[in-house]
């Protein structure tokens, strides 16, 4: 007797960027799996996903979530600028510097009008260094920060550079601050805001955290969990944005099909005749940038014994030399993925889509 064994087709991947509105109480990994289920389906596979920058358990708001093949570019919102709108409750300070913690501190709450919030706002704007809180995921010697915290353990934490783009201060009450900031990634909100509270002459704590912005992702445009939970499988298909929808890259370059079947198998390519135009100047710019970056990197270094006689030019071929990363299309316009292509005209394939 002779047996048919049916051969199952593979699950079909769900790839793309979904913007969540986290509510508050769940943590940013516990929004993942949801989600991962809400797109799960005996055809969907949903299995890879992760988020761009944690959010506290305790904070609400934009949370984009990389689904399938957008996990590949995710940390292009992982670095990106991040704005928040905060609750600062002023005359006491808690552990873990919002309403989660326990108070550890009280202080006398000054008088304070909106010429004195301007003032002390103005004071924190632009490039400063920041030493992040004990209760954070950060690692030390494998170990993360809250996990000593919780032991009343108190390590030692090296600070951090972060900007500070914009930053707004209101009064809601005698008591209560609204802080509005666009700034940096590793920026603490829960440490601004008590360093405005001492700024302001006492001490102070987040009672709420509200992210709006995620580079040009915008809460505007993000759906709540509960609302995607309450569609059907194929109208939560219809949240999801592209897979390059984390890339702020605008330059693209279009490739034939046996350049598409090279670059799948890993290959470089010579790209000279395309590199003409807006992408040889974005090219050409994106690789001054980098060099300048390099020379600012070089002219800090310690110690530096060599003299203007020994120095080489070496911009020139650098220039030449230095991989910028770009958008890689077919010839009928979908996404292949990322390339880094130097002034050389030699294109390296960087990260790929499957298709």
């Amino acid at each position: 007797m002779t047996m048919t064994i049916q051969k199952t087709t593979d699950k079909q991947k769900v790839s793309g960027v979904i913007l969540i509105d986290k509510p508050q109480g769940m943590t940013s990994q516990q929004v993942v799996s949801k989600v991962k289920y809400l797109f799960k389906s005996p055809i969907h596979d949903s299995k890879k996903a992760g988020h761009t920058g944690t959010l506290d358990p305790m904070a609400t708001g934009l949370l984009p979530i990389c689904m399938g093949e957008a996990t590949k570019f995710s940390h292009y919102q992982l670095d990106a600028d991040k704005s928040y709108q905060a609750t600062i409750l002023l005359g006491s300070q808690t552990d873990t510097g919002d309403t989660d913690g326990q108070i550890v501190a009280q202080a006398a709450i000054p008088i304070f009008d909106e010429a004195l919030l301007k003032d002390v706002a103005q004071q924190f704007l632009g490039a400063q260094q920041q030493i992040p809180p004990m209760y954070s995921a950060l690692k030390k010697n494998g170990k993360k920060l809250y996990e000593y915290a919780r032991a009343g353990i108190e390590v030692d934490r090296p600070p951090r550079d972060i900007v500070i783009k914009a930053i707004e201060l209101k009064a809601i009450d005698s008591e209560q601050v609204q802080l509005t900031v666009t700034c940096t990634k590793g920026t603490y909100v829960r440490v601004l805001a008590e360093d405005i509270a001492k700024t302001l002459g006492t001490l102070g704590h987040l009672t709420a955290l509200r992210r709006t912005q995620v580079g040009n992702f915008s809460i505007d445009d993000s759906i709540a969990l509960s609302a995607l939970e309450d569609k059907e499988l194929d109208s939560r298909h219809s949240q999801l944005l592209p897979v390059d929808a984390c890339i702020d890259i605008d330059a693209e370059l279009v490739l034939t099909e046996e350049q598409c079947a090279r670059v799948y198998m890993g290959q470089r390519l010579n790209v000279s005749d395309s590199l003409i135009g807006k992408l040889r100047d974005y090219v050409a710019s994106n690789a001054a940038h980098q060099i300048s970056h390099a020379s600012e990197a070089e002219t800090n270094i310690a110690g530096s014994d060599i003299g203007t006689g020994d120095s080489m030019d070496i911009s020139q071929p650098l220039k030449h030399e230095l991989a910028v990363d770009i958008r890689l299309l077919n010839e009928q316009g979908a996404f292949l993925g990322l390339g880094a292509v130097s002034l050389n005209g030699r294109l390296q394939p960087k990260k790929l889509i499957q298709r």
